[in-house]
């Protein structure tokens, strides 16, 4: 029966499905089932293997479901010879002590651009065991031969896929565009409340240094940008000099291959 379990966590696990694994660990006198004895429990109510059956292994059903929902594992100790063991007429007259622990699938990483930053990060991250998804509305940078081990690869317009799509609960978002305003409208559409998990809740972060305090007005909706108007002695209006800093100078980050060719000459 254990066989069909594991087999069951192995799947589970693949398909990046939570779970509780509810095993006996302890017992003393008569119960209905060994030491070892494991059933595995799914958010939707199916299970596989048993612990016995009647009403401990239904109410440690009831627990493992809480555990997948709360991410936090609980032994739970149960008397064969109590009131509520002769209801049911399960009076084994032993004790059993049953350790409820939740399974997790590798956590979730979505890498919001695939750039040169993103595809560093997307490698570091799949060696620490995080199944990533990538994101980026440029075909050069998202495709199965940069991001070998990503769990998928998407090309589209990001906030129109945001707007598409529900992250899983606890999983993790990292903005890494290629520029402070693809920034900010990834992050407004992943900061929309319903684009938020159901259960639990997401994580969001934007990767990258301070923004450079001139280009803040040109990421402000217009309507919030103050009105005052700087001139000189002579009243005659000029131009803010952050304005022409980020419309002329600022190119956005280097391509990869300009990185690395670099890299290759330092």
């Amino acid at each position: 029966m254990n066989r069909e379990v594991f087999a069951a966590v192995a799947d589970a696990l693949e398909r990046g499905e939570p779970a509780a694994l509810v095993t006996i660990v302890s017992t003393t006198g008569s119960t209905p089932q060994r030491v070892g004895a494991k059933m595995l429990v799914f958010g939707d109510g199916r299970i596989v293997g048993t612990i016995g059956g009647g009403c401990y292994e239904n109410d440690a059903f009831g627990k493992a479901r809480e555990a997948i929902a709360s991410r936090t594992p609980q032994v739970v100790h149960y008397e064969l010879s109590d009131d509520f063991a002769q209801e049911t007429g399960l009076i084994c007259g032993g004790q059993m002590d049953v350790y409820i622990e939740p399974i997790e699938p590798s956590p979730e990483l979505y890498i919001i651009g695939g750039g040169h930053v993103g595809f560093h990060l997307a490698r570091v991250a799949h060696e620490v065991g995080f199944r990533v998804h990538v994101i980026d509305d440029r075909e050069k940078f998202a495709n199965a031969e940069r991001f070998p081990t990503a769990a998928e690869v998407i090309v589209d317009d990001i906030p129109s896929w945001i707007a598409r799509v529900s992250l899983p609960a606890h999983a993790y978002a990292v903005i890494v565009t290629r520029g402070h305003t693809n920034d900010l409208e990834a992050g407004t559409a992943l900061s929309r409340p319903d684009r938020q998990p159901r259960e639990g809740r997401a994580h969001l972060r934007r990767a990258g240094g301070r923004p450079d305090p001139r280009c803040r007005l040109e990421a402000r909706p217009r309507a919030d940008r103050p009105r005052h108007r700087r001139g000189d002695a002579a009243g005659n209006r000029r131009q803010h000099p952050g304005r022409a800093h980020c419309r002329e100078t600022w190119q956005g980050p280097p391509d990869v291959d300009e990185v690395d060719s670099h890299k290759s000459e330092v």
